[in-house]
């Protein structure tokens, strides 16, 4: 049911009214209070109502957000005195999907012990309903201000650049006041809210965000920054128009948040770019399990000053522990004051890295068959999350998808002729596995 980053899928075929209704009653047994917002989905509004349902006829009271940003939610859990909150979005899904996504007052969302719970109960009918003088309250919260408060004592920006944001029709408009509290000028794209993203699809890529590069690059804004439909996502642009590879942006927020000997957190699939510029300052990268999830669980150490995924989504620990888009983009923006982002952007070398995703039927057995033969053919080996080969120049990734019937490939080296060969080796391994 949960996938990386909780349960998503198709309106009306994965995601339903009774499926919301069934995860209200199943979140209910043992919460009290419980925060619920959503992105501008059309659907959301429905599904918000079923959730409640069931929340409230456990006897559970809700404090509606209406919509929000992702983090907005996650934050406001323990700003509510609440036992858990509930997101419901598809994040940078494109608009046929939707899901729901659930976080402890940490603002860590539920991990996978809290998620087989939540499973079991729905499977088997488990509910804890009220009687019908005891049923839970619903009642209306308000939290946006109380963020953008958060997100400008985060930082001090004495030199305010211009800078351009592209909201992506989502719900991470906060970030928006946030720049301008903090003095910025801002221009603004897809600012409207619309879950049916008319401007551009959702997820934050190079791809989907040509318009705010080229827009930055042609202007005097200094920067650009880009968020998906939730706002729990944050992508830039540089100056001159260059958008960011997420590997460049994890290095860079990473180095200016980690000290000397402190490690950062990190999924399998991060680019060892990230390795050699930190270790220039003697900083160390841990590696996660793909997922927002997997990483909020590991810089709970105390060692582990700052997490990230090359997709955007970064966490700050000594902040929240969910991935805040806005919050990176006023962190960047107050790198980028200091010092420009091309500049820092020109810091950071990168390698040839390969990417590739093969149809299979089974991905489980599939995966299965290609650890035990990677496993006897080389000597640095990880399973953490797929199956990870570590060579002296460079290493290569087969990895299940955790919501498609899918093996994905990645491949990198220091130099393009090895990342090649280094591609085809893993590829030729999946093909004869699969």
């Amino acid at each position: 049911m949960f996938g990386t980053s909780g349960i998503r899928g198709p309106v009306g075929e994965t995601v339903t009214a009774d499926l919301a209704l069934s995860v209200g009653r199943a979140l209910g047994v043992d919460s009290d209070r419980v925060v619920v917002g959503r992105d501008p989905r059309e659907s959301g509004e429905l599904l918000v109502d079923a959730l409640a349902a069931g929340l409230r006829e456990s006897g559970t009271d809700v404090v509606e957000l209406g919509a929000a940003a992702t983090p907005t939610v996650a934050r406001a859990v323990a700003w509510a005195d609440a036992d858990a909150g509930v997101a419901v979005t598809a994040s940078h899904n494109p608009a046929p999907d939707n899901g729901l996504k659930l976080w402890q007052p940490s603002g860590q969302a539920f991990d996978d012990p809290m998620q087989v719970e939540i499973t079991e109960r729905i499977e088997s009918g488990e509910t804890d309903l009220a009687a019908w003088d005891g049923l839970g309250t619903r009642e209306r919260g308000d939290y946006r201000q109380r963020h953008v408060e958060a997100l400008v004592e985060s930082v001090d920006i004495e030199n305010p650049p211009s800078v351009v944001v592209d909201i992506g029709n989502g719900a991470g408009g906060i970030v928006v006041d946030a720049l301008q509290e903090l003095g910025c000028h801002v221009e603004t794209l897809n600012a409207q809210p619309d879950g049916a993203f008319p401007g551009r699809p959702s997820e934050p890529t190079a791809e989907n965000c040509r318009s705010l590069a080229t827009l930055v690059g042609e202007g005097d804004a200094e920067l650009g920054i880009a968020h998906d439909g939730d706002g729990d996502r944050m992508r830039a642009a540089t100056g001159d128009g260059e958008f960011v590879s997420g590997d460049v942006l994890l290095a860079i927020l990473a180095r200016a948040a980690a000290d000397p000997g402190q490690r950062i957190a990190a999924p399998v699939d991060t680019s060892m770019a990230v390795d050699d510029y930190l270790g220039e300052n003697d900083v160390t990268v841990t590696r996660t399990r793909v997922g927002d999830v997997y990483v909020a669980e590991r810089v709970t150490d105390a060692d582990v000053a700052f997490g990230g995924e090359p997709s955007g989504a970064w966490i700050w620990p000594e902040a929240t522990l969910c991935p805040d888009g806005p919050l990176a983009a006023v962190k960047l923006v107050a790198l980028a004051a200091k010092r420009p982002l091309a500049d820092r952007v020109a810091d950071v070398n990168t390698y040839p890295i390969r990417r590739d995703s093969v149809e299979v039927t089974d991905k489980a057995a599939v995966m299965e068959r290609i650890a035990d033969r990677v496993e006897a053919d080389f000597e640095d080996v990880t399973t953490l999350d797929g199956v990870r080969v570590g060579l002296e120049d460079g290493w290569f990734l087969l990895r299940a998808s955790g919501t498609q019937p899918l093996v994905r490939i990645t491949a990198e080296a220091r130099e393009a002729e090895r990342a090649a060969a280094l591609f085809e080796r893993a590829s030729e391994i999946l093909e004869d596995e699969r």
